[in-house]
């Protein structure tokens, strides 16, 4: 219940505030679809941008619109992801966060999502930052690689 109280006062207080501008940096309305294949998606770039991702300014943009699971997406871009050397990823969402105001939620603000990616040989997890509420060109994270078929 105290979530809820909480949430809706962020959203009262992100709506209310036309001035409040949002802190996204790589939105790309014009960006493709992307096409999935074998429950992930086709993503043929590589990210150069090493705050891509891993910065709450910088998410991954998966925009959702179009399909009715809005997590869905989130799960074939991940499932397009390697470790640097091929490994096998997992991934667990940990929690929304990072509020941002945006035409693309009817409550006109939305949140990040944020996940851990864990693999063999890995000594701390790695932190990404999915946005489903905007869209942008999407590309593997520096530091990871695309899983092979």
């Amino acid at each position: 219940m105290k979530k809820t109280v909480l949430f809706i006062a962020l959203l009262l207080i992100i709506t209310s505030c036309g001035s409040i501008k949002s802190s996204l940096k790589n939105v790309d309305n014009s960006a493709p679809v992307p096409v999935v294949k074998n429950n992930a998606f086709v993503i043929t770039a590589y990210s150069k941008d090493k705050k891509y991702g891993y910065n709450k300014d910088y998410p991954i943009n998966i925009f959702y619109r179009g399909t009715k699971n809005d997590s869905i997406n989130q799960k074939y871009f991940l499932n397009a992801l390697a470790g640097p050397k091929g490994e096998k990823i997992t991934f667990t969402k940990l929690e929304n966060c990072c509020p941002f105001p945006t035409k693309n939620s009817d409550m006109g603000a939305g949140f990040l999502d944020v996940y851990e990616l864990k693999w063999d040989g890995l000594k701390k997890p790695v932190i990404l930052y999915l946005n489903i509420y905007e869209r942008g060109q999407l590309m593997i994270p520096v530091g990871l690689s695309l899983k092979k078929l």
